[in-house]
């Protein structure tokens, strides 16, 4: 299963290399003796131009095991990341990286690019976080929130 998995994240790496969204990055985290850590990648989402969310770059954890692709990786953000669907301890809730959403062809591309739309258009049915009530209830608070921490998080130069 390890090879299955290690393969398909090379191909992975060799793709977004070639094609990725402008703005955003994704690559594997170093190793000790300075070799790319395949199954933990670290990415940078943007926040769509004219939301709440712009201005900011959004740090990602993909974690993938040697189980990947019949699985899928495990996909956070900071914890205490204001947003509805992610979980206190930065976990994400969304369809396509949960065990029962997930399809094998589904790639680290369009895995962040399905986390990029979720910034700006939560799923109020799968609330993980207090911040769904003031998205329901307030949404000029929420937006001044989301703004707030996109500065918290610049575009890396």
């Amino acid at each position: 299963m390890a090879e299955l998995s290690l393969a398909r994240l090379t191909e992975e790496r060799k793709t977004w290399r070639k094609d990725h969204p402008v703005g955003f990055f994704a690559r594997p985290e170093n190793n000790p003796d300075g070799s790319a850590n395949l199954y933990k990648w670290l990415c940078g989402i943007p926040g769509k131009e004219g939301t709440p969310w712009e201005g900011g770059v959004y740090p990602l954890s993909i974690q993938f095991s040697s189980e990947y692709p019949s699985k899928p990786p495990r996909c956070s953000l900071p914890p205490n990341f204001f947003h509805p669907n992610v979980f206190p301890n930065g976990d994400i809730c969304l369809s396509i990286i949960n065990e029962s959403g997930w399809k094998p062809s589904i790639s680290v591309k369009q895995i962040v690019l399905g986390v990029q739309e979720l910034l700006d258009t939560p799923n109020t049915k799968s609330p993980a976080s207090n911040a769904y009530k003031i998205y329901e209830k307030d949404r000029v608070d929420y937006n001044k929130k989301v703004k707030e921490q996109a500065k918290r998080y610049p575009p890396q130069l």
